[in-house]
């Protein structure tokens, strides 16, 4: 049995949800089993006392059925809603059988898993800090559909739920109780049953709280002027924030509001709908596919060699206490890894260790006795990495991996300052690195299977996603991103006006704008960069020499405007206020620029998309969920879309290339589509 039913002497019945396969999923064995085990309950109601709903996994229950949702189309949507439908229903009776029904939780309750509790009358929860509970569908571009939106808007009020719903908070159970998600902490399991069979005895008829007479969402009542200025405000607030490019959160506010206005059966209608319209649109496909699928391939390993037994670094040296190289020290120690930190002073390594527990600081070699990694985080200049990198060889283990977190330096060039090249490695990490998930590996031409397994586990075990790439200038995140930020310099020197530029890409769903992450990185940076490849590659002076977006940045610089770190460059940066564009920027204007809002944004998002199609092309990448992950979370490439190479797939690859040779006619070769490109749209395959 999909959920096995136990009823003991005094008539509590415990049901223990168990599907086949390794989680709990809302699909149709689900739909099934709940079907029949409601009206087993409901025609056995006289001999139940209560029931404790449990489950045999490791979850409690882990959602919806992913594999199921993402394939429903436009044209499946009656069928889609209507089995929905049938799985509120029996949740419904559930609640309203008559009898106290407990959930009784001791692993995460997630999206589907959590709605199915918010239907029990009373929900203790193991005090465990790896369990999460809460809502967070609308980080696959959907909305909790089962229930959770109707339910947590009549338990909690619509402002306090709505934060929980549009951003998908997943909380701890000690957080989720003083947020009023769960009633009660238990300290064990056996603690967990008793808890659920003294609250089932203690109230033998309870309802809940929206099925008792008179009940009304406690902020939000029909014609109460007292709501008018949420309802006024809460739709702008979010289109700032979302600049329309997700439509999951504007649904789940518009669900949360309509809801509250109407009877509770009429808004789990309202909710459904809502459902149907965002699981059979393409930005829950996108994102399904990339945030799950295969951000849950990458987490299993895909890209990791296989034959090497599982690691894990016990002592990790850090070189450099900047701010990168205290972020990695940071991480690895919260993950319980021993960490050096070492930097010229002890000074220097002290305020980059900022007091962390299991940190220790140091300016010498000696220290790093016993590392078996040892991460190089200087300055992005090779002499210098050249200078540093054998000394911490020779001082750790003799088969440690050494790590170098350049941004674009290829590897194997750094490779040849060590003594083997074989466990040498790239470990490209993103600032500000204790928020930032992604860590770019880089394979060398030498490096072995061993040391990049090894890198591979040592990124899990800090809890970041690795994506693994083979070795170019650049690799693939730095030198795709570098694409955005030099096209939208290229606008400027075109006479495009700079905050459109900046607007477009926030509204396109990038992180932040090109000229901002200009500033972030340093002008100079960039210029050094160029220099740098420049030395090793004369050939390159065509593409790069020639730019148009590197006269600006060098002109910039030539006026002291080198970005925010030294208080100047396309923005100002007044003390104490808010930044904003440098009205010198004036001087590039042009009326007659004659670029379009849509072409503005095509080139950022379509010259993104187009080189890291070159990037799979050479090998750089090596699987199409390491280019959308890594876009995302790496250079945050539009997550509505799914990534880039997921962009050009739900544009159209025929639509994609059409448009990338009307880019390429109007404003440069850059644009033009590579041959694979053409063939692979020619043959009606996506990536």
């Amino acid at each position: 049995m999909a959920i096995h039913y136990e009823r003991d002497d005094e008539g509590i019945v415990t049901l223990t949800m168990d599907m086949s396969g390794s989680a709990n999923v809302m699909n149709a064995e689900y739909h099934r089993a709940m079907g029949e085990t409601v009206a087993r309950l409901e025609a056995e109601r006289d001999d139940v006392a209560g029931v404790v709903l449990t489950s045999a996994k490791k979850a409690f229950f882990a959602g919806g059925d992913l594999n199921l949702l993402v394939r429903i189309t436009p044209e499946d949507a009656g069928e889609a809603l209507g089995f929905l439908q049938e799985v509120k229903d029996q949740l419904r009776r559930l609640e309203r059988l008559g009898r106290p029904v407990v959930a009784a939780i001791a692993g995460a309750a997630l999206g589907g898993g959590f709605e199915i509790a918010l239907a029990c009358h009373h929900r203790v929860v193991l005090d465990d800090d790896r369990i999460r509970l809460g809502l967070p569908e609308v980080t696959l571009g959907l909305l909790p559909g089962g229930g959770g939106v109707t339910r947590l808007v009549r338990l909690l009020g619509v402002q306090p739920a709505l934060p929980l719903l549009m951003e998908g908070k997943q909380l701890r159970p000690a957080r989720a109780l003083q947020a009023g998600l769960v009633h009660a902490l238990a300290s064990s399991r056996e603690d967990l049953i008793a808890q659920a069979r003294a609250w089932i005895k203690a109230n033998p008829a309870p309802q809940q709280p929206w099925d008792q007479p008179g009940h009304t969402v406690p902020d939000l009542r029909f014609g109460d002027p007292s709501a008018y200025g949420l309802l006024a405000a809460a739709p702008a607030v979010l289109r700032k924030k979302t600049r329309g490019a997700y439509p999951a959160p504007e649904k789940i506010l518009a669900a949360a509001v309509e809801g509250a206005l109407v009877d509770f059966d009429t808004a789990l209608q309202v909710e459904g709908r809502y459902f149907v319209e965002l699981v059979t649109g393409q930005v829950a496909k996108n994102m399904i596919g990339t945030f799950w699928f295969q951000l849950n391939e990458i987490a299993a390993g895909r890209s990791r060699p296989p034959g090497v037994g599982a690691t894990k670094v016990s002592r990790v040296g850090v070189l450099g206490a900047g701010m990168m190289g205290s972020g990695i020290a940071e991480v690895s120690a919260r993950a319980g890894i021993e960490v050096v930190l070492k930097d010229v002073t002890a000074e220097a390594a002290a305020r980059g260790a900022n007091g962390v527990p299991g940190i220790t600081p140091t300016d010498s070699d000696a220290d790093l006795a016993g590392c078996d990694l040892v991460v190089e985080a200087v300055f992005e200049n090779r002499e210098l990495k050249n200078r540093v990198l054998p000394a911490a060889e020779s001082a750790a283990l003799p088969d440690a991996v050494i790590a170098s977190n350049t941004s674009t330096l290829p590897i194997t060039g750094l490779a040849t300052a060590v003594g083997d090249p074989t466990r040498f490695i790239g470990l490209h990490f993103f600032s500000p690195v204790p928020k930032m998930r992604l860590v770019e590996i880089i394979r060398g031409e030498r490096t072995s299977d061993e040391t990049l397994a090894r890198a591979f586990d040592y990124v899990l075990q800090i809890g970041k996603t690795p994506i693994v790439v083979n070795d170019s200038r650049g690799f693939y995140t730095s030198r795709t991103f570098g694409t955005y930020v030099t096209e939208a310099t290229s606008m400027v020197a075109e006479g495009v006006n700079p905050a459109l530029i900046e607007n477009v890409a926030k509204r396109s769903g990038m992180a932040v704008g090109p000229l901002a992450v200009s500033d972030e990185v340093t002008l100079t940076l960039q210029l050094k960069i160029r220099e740098q490849a420049l030395a090793d590659d004369p050939t390159a002076a065509g593409a790069l020499g020639d730019h148009p977006a590197f006269a600006v940045l060098e002109e910039l610089v030539a006026l002291g405007r080198t970005g925010k770190s030294g208080g100047a460059g396309f923005y100002e940066y007044p003390e104490g206020g808010r930044k904003f564009l440098w009205p010198g920027l004036a001087r590039y204007a042009r009326d007659d620029a004659g670029v379009t809002e849509r072409d503005v944004e095509d080139r950022l998002l379509f010259v993104q998309s187009l080189e890291t199609v070159r990037c799979l092309d050479e090998g750089v990448l090596t699987s199409v969920g390491d280019a959308n992950v890594g876009s995302v979370f790496g250079f945050g490439f539009a997550p509505w879309s799914g990534g880039t190479l997921q962009f050009i797939n739900s544009y159209g690859l025929t639509g994609f290339v059409e448009r990338a040779d009307y880019l390429a006619d109007t404003y440069g070769e850059r644009f033009r589509p590579p041959a694979s490109l053409r063939e692979r749209a020619a043959k009606g395959e996506q990536f």
